[in-house]
């Protein structure tokens, strides 16, 4: 069958999973239904938001399903009327049997990592965190485990020190992107030989778990490698955090978005979390092996900002201390 004339179901939720659909789109493909997340509400005023795709969806005009089961009979069978050829799955939600098993050539999911690397939610996080130099995308075919269907095609991203959570996100999108399309045709060419993902297993297998407040908390007791890499991995969100304290007065949030290591050892009995600063231009905490320089940051209540300007206008730093 020829490639643009296959059936496509594409499901997705945020932004990581427009970029495919609008190539797919914009060449020809032909997207016969999207499905998505319901709208939910959203905001200081919880006024009700649509996900990424079905903005885009509409915007295009194509045909948007939001069910609030995916096993309700009404939405399978609307599904089957579709009879699609192919599914496509970013960024949403485990799906069962019935809807995955429905396409005739199946349905494949596009996963920001190396699997069998990083199963789970948030693997753009952790491969930084982790202090990997490479991550990639992986396409894979779904079956009843998370994760752990037969491998399509892989593409490797190269990791650089520059990068944050946000920066590998756009780098993994844009290779998914055409990680997606190559996958689609060597599916409708034949030219694909799905590989069991046992076979290729390592010895240790890292998981990308969901993140969690205490997850983004920062030990100032380990090295500063792992902190600025914790650091880079959670930027620009959800964000690491820590709080300042002071003597008789309440501790304050702060989320840390940006930091760098110079070459400062601290003296070994300066206790981890000890802020140095001259007050004008720069703020260093003690870690177990050093010093960590504050590039970045935002007080609770405050806007985020250099630390020179949250400087100029929080003059009592140096009696503060992080914790």
């Amino acid at each position: 069958m020829e490639t643009k004339r296959l059936r496509i179901v594409y499901m997705g939720t945020p932004d990581f999973a427009v970029a495919p659909l609008r190539r797919l789109v914009e060449e020809g493909y032909n997207i016969v239904g999207v499905v998505t997340m319901p709208d939910k509400p959203a905001g200081r005023g919880l006024h009700m938001q649509a996900s990424a795709v079905k903005h885009y969806a509409v915007e295009t005009g194509l045909p948007v399903y939001q069910p609030e089961k995916l096993k309700d009979p009404q939405f399978v069978e609307t599904l089957r009327s579709l009879a699609p050829d192919l599914g496509i799955v970013i960024a949403f939600r485990m799906l069962p049997e019935i809807v995955w098993a429905m396409p005739r050539l199946g349905t494949f999911n596009l996963h920001a990592s190396l699997l069998p690397q990083y199963r789970g939610a948030a693997p753009i996080n952790w491969a930084i965190i982790n202090g990997e130099k490479e991550s990639g995308v992986t396409t894979f075919l779904l079956n009843h485990e998370i994760d752990k269907g037969a491998i399509l095609c892989q593409q490797r991203v190269a990791i650089d020190e520059g990068d944050d959570a946000g920066t590998l996100h756009d780098k993994l999108m844009d290779a998914g992107t055409d990680l997606v399309v190559e996958t689609i045709e060597r599916i409708a060419s034949g030219a694909i030989a799905p590989v069991d993902q046992q076979t290729i297993e390592p010895q240790v297998i890292r998981d990308a778990p969901k993140i969690f407040k205490e997850t983004c908390r920062i030990d100032w007791s380990v090295s500063c490698d792992t902190i600025r890499n914790l650091v880079r991995g959670l930027s620009p969100y959800p964000a690491a955090w820590s709080e300042l304290h002071k003597e008789g007065a309440s501790p304050i949030g702060v989320k840390i978005f940006r930091v760098h290591v110079e070459n400062c050892p601290a003296d070994r009995s300066t206790a981890p979390g000890t802020l140095v600063t001259d007050g004008r231009t720069f703020m260093k905490v003690a870690c177990a092996d050093g010093y960590l320089f504050l590039d970045e940051l935002q007080l609770a209540g405050k806007k985020r900002m250099a630390v020179a300007d949250l400087l100029r206008g929080f003059k009592e730093t140096a009696s503060y201390s992080f914790r």
